[in-house]
């Protein structure tokens, strides 16, 4: 009975706002020769998913929601060479304010080639109209994909 609680819980905070939407920037660090990745999400809706995958409450600001978070999001977002050798994304951390949570990652001394793939589903498979916007930048050239439930891995041109 408290795991029905929590979930119609979990779908009620989902459901706050009409919209659903996480943006991502994806760039070259010329300096340390690393690709960094930061992404930005609202902060209920990833408590919500957490809440619902893991039948617990979650709080982004308490210490062992940072293990949680990033379980799923190193499975549901990930960068594939051009050979498809997936890339190690390294988990830099997190911070959290009363709206969202911002996520870093870095792919140290890599520099992103044409051809690699991006695959990202955070979000889109617990908020089917979740749409993800992801700009990549590389000196002064931007790319810019929109991930939803049906495009979830694109390539870089």
């Amino acid at each position: 009975m408290l795991a029905a609680i929590v979930l119609a819980g979990a779908s009620l905070t989902a459901g706050a706002h009409n919209y659903h939407m996480g943006i991502a920037d994806v760039s070259y660090n010329a300096a340390s020769g690393s690709t960094e990745v930061v992404h930005t999400y609202t902060g209920h809706d990833v408590e919500a998913l957490l809440t619902q995958r893991y039948q617990r409450q979650f709080d982004l600001g308490q210490d062992n929601s940072e293990a949680a978070l990033r379980r799923y999001v190193e499975k549901q977002f990930y960068i594939l060479a051009p050979g498809g050798r997936r890339l190690r994304l390294n988990w830099v951390g997190m911070k959290v304010n009363a709206d969202n949570v911002v996520i870093f990652q870095e792919i140290v001394h890599t520099r992103l080639a044409p051809g690699t793939r991006i695959h990202h589903q955070l979000l889109t498979d617990f908020l089917p109209g979740q749409r993800n916007t992801l700009n990549v930048q590389d000196g002064g050239k931007i790319q810019t994909l929109i991930f939803d439930s049906r495009n979830v891995e694109l390539p870089l041109r």
